[in-house]
């Protein structure tokens, strides 16, 4: 019989008890006596986020087809749990079997955002797992961390036994089988991790040392074992149809932020914007085979009950199969009254027809990712919009039935001047002004809407921004207080609401973005201070994290306000992500010269990822 972890009047004091009770459908439970391996995944976030997360349903499903291996799940406890757990003393727990955190043999965190960095010290403190892998023993879990922000491991690879660098199809088993044998063996914590770290993907910071020149840039990093590699290649999936995907997620008893089915029709991107970080890492695009998808869409809605399915994919207009896929979703999900949701559409004829098909009568609002309001910020940032496409869009939308559109901007783009940033204004401006142009008045149901929001930009590693300066708080509000009063300064202002993002936490997550090692005990001490859900606007605390900084004689702006070297060794730069170094560099100084570079469907730029030899760079090229 299993048994909860937490007492009944301890669920009823917190918020959502159903967030720590475990047992939702499809949730995989496994005879404790069978298993050899016990892996806990994690999302550092409240279960809401956590659960809506693809990759850790792909590899929940992908181990729990391992005999030997139980997956179960974990995630930041709100912070209503966290004052109880630490007051009662009760270590964090995995929600399949209830068992605590520290009887397992693995932790696998994933690293989605920078903002929830405090938030894996609350895990691991929680857990009573030591928060410096140094200071962890034989008893202690082996702590590993994955996804996007992996690609610079080096701000919280203090706190991490190791990193797998890439997708997690490919050297998973290899890794446990591996784990089993020192087991069997009684090798010990450190040989693991030496052997280990010849796993290809595998990056073990511990078997590394860094050097630092008086200017506080990186002079060189030393491996500290014999045969451990200098570079770290990322691991890719060449097949994504044959292929692990989960036919049964995990249903919460809660809504949770994607309450639906999710259908990953490819990975990566062939579009190639220079702010854009996933579109370098996921290179090259690999579609996976539509009657794979069509299967796996019927199967999961089946086995959950959802009534909405979304396409994902970092650009789902790009998919060369989707019209046939689209069709077939619409024939058997609108029997069902199945919803489809289609983000990351371009907005042209064929994407509006098609969500003229799938949306309800009463339409919601379209997005369009414009990014720039100039086309001279268009071609630095090498968005492949034009303002005749955008336009053109906005038209063919409103003649649709469409009436609110939301659009999403960046602030603080390298090379942006006044103009390119009154241009935002403008083109709010214009969209508004084809509404009337578009529809008839007598057709006009409703008033138009466009709600414009700004982000701020924030150079990351592995795009060719990240040679590009940041620009500081005070600036980044300038800039939206100019954007605010130009679109006050419009004819059709009145129908604009505009929204801008806080610039504290974009300055912090800059900073961790491209940070090195000095920067784990900034983030420890600021743990320490109280900072956690740094994400959440409500608990983010930026005088405790400055203060943090201070007394750790860490000089953010060393991370954000400076433009780098053209020949500057990054903290990063020991991990090799596909894409070479020179073509970033390339890209980095044909931004500065606004020009064009096409997409992978149209040229092929030498980004290097070709030598995957898999997905777009086996196709003809046009032309």
């Amino acid at each position: 019989m299993r048994k909860l972890a937490l007492k009944d009047e301890i669920l009823m004091q917190v918020e959502k008890p159903a967030r720590y009770i475990g047992n939702e459908v499809n949730a995989v439970m496994k005879d404790k006596s069978q298993i050899e391996i016990r892996f806990a995944m994690c999302f550092p976030d409240v279960y809401e986020i956590g659960m809506s997360h693809l990759g850790i349903q792909i590899l929940y499903h992908m181990f729990n087809q391992f005999e030997d291996v139980w997956c179960e799940r974990v995630y930041s406890p709100w912070v209503d749990l966290d004052a109880v757990m630490r007051r009662e003393h009760i270590p964090l727990f995995a929600l399949e079997s209830q068992d605590p955190i520290k009887e397992f043999d693995f932790l696998g965190i994933t690293l989605q955002y920078e903002m929830c960095y405090t938030n894996i010290l609350q895990v691991l403190d929680l857990a009573e797992i030591p928060l410096l892998s140094a200071q962890r023993g034989e008893e202690d879990p082996i702590v590993i961390g994955g996804g996007p922000c992996a690609y610079n491991p080096e701000p919280v690879c203090d706190f991490f036994d190791l990193f797998y660098i890439g997708e997690g199809e490919t050297q998973y088993r290899r890794l446990l089988d591996l784990y089993k044998e020192c087991k069997r063996k009684k090798t010990g914590r450190k040989t693991f991790l030496e052997k280990a770290a010849l796993i290809p993907g595998i990056y073990v910071p511990s078997l590394y040392q860094v050097f630092y020149q008086e200017d506080g840039t990186i002079q060189k990093r030393v491996p500290l074992a014999e045969g451990i590699p200098e570079i770290i290649r990322k691991e890719l999936v060449r097949d994504v149809t044959q292929t692990f995907y989960p036919d049964k997620p995990v249903v919460p008893f809660i809504k949770v932020t994607q309450d639906r089915v999710v259908l990953e029709i490819q990975r990566g991107c062939i579009r190639g914007c220079r702010f854009c970080q996933a579109g370098q890492l996921y290179r090259p695009v690999r579609e996976r085979d539509v009657e794979m998808l069509k299967r796996c869409a019927m199967e999961m809605l089946q086995n959950t009950g959802h009534e909405e399915i979304s396409l994902s994919s970092l650009s789902s207009s790009d998919y060369s199969h989707l019209p046939e896929l689209l069709d077939f979703l619409m024939e058997n999900c609108g029997r069902e009254k199945i919803n489809i949701s289609l983000p990351s559409l371009r907005i042209d004829a064929f994407s509006l027809d098609v969500m003229n098909k799938v949306q309800d009568v009463k339409k919601s609002s379209l997005t369009f990712a414009p990014e720039a309001g100039s086309q001279r910020m268009r071609n630095v940032i090498n968005k492949g919009l034009t303002e005749e496409v955008i336009l053109n869009g906005a038209r063919l939308a409103f003649q649709g039935g469409w009436t609110r559109v939301k659009l999403y901007f960046m602030l603080g783009l390298p090379m942006e001047t006044e103009e390119d940033i009154r241009a935002i204004a403008e083109l709010c401006n214009k969209i508004a002004a084809e509404f009337y142009d578009a529809v008839p008045k007598e057709k006009r149901r409703e008033k138009v809407q466009i709600v414009a929001s700004t982000s701020f930009f924030i150079p990351k590693p592995f795009t060719p921004f990240q040679w590009a300066a940041q620009c500081t708080r005070e600036e980044f509000l300038d800039k939206a207080y100019f954007t605010r009063g130009a679109i006050r300064e419009q004819l059709n202002q009145k129908t604009i609401k505009y929204n801008w993002h806080e610039a504290d936490v974009s300055v912090l997550e800059g900073i961790m973005a491209r940070g090195d090692r000095r920067l784990n005990q900034v983030i420890l001490n600021a743990y320490r201070k109280g900072c956690l859900y740094d994400a959440w606007s409500d608990f983010y605390k930026n005088d405790l994290w400055f203060s943090a900084f201070e007394e750790c004689g860490v000089d953010p702006d060393f991370y954000t306000t400076r433009e780098r070297r053209d020949d500057e060794i990054f903290p990063w730069d020991f991990l090799d992500c596909g894409v070479t170094k020179e073509f970033l560099l390339k890209e980095w100084h044909k931004a500065q010269e606004e020009a064009v570079t096409p997409n992978c469907r149209m040229q092929c730029s030498g980004c290097g990822a070709a030598r995957y030899q898999t997905g777009v760079c086996l196709e003809k090229k046009e032309g």
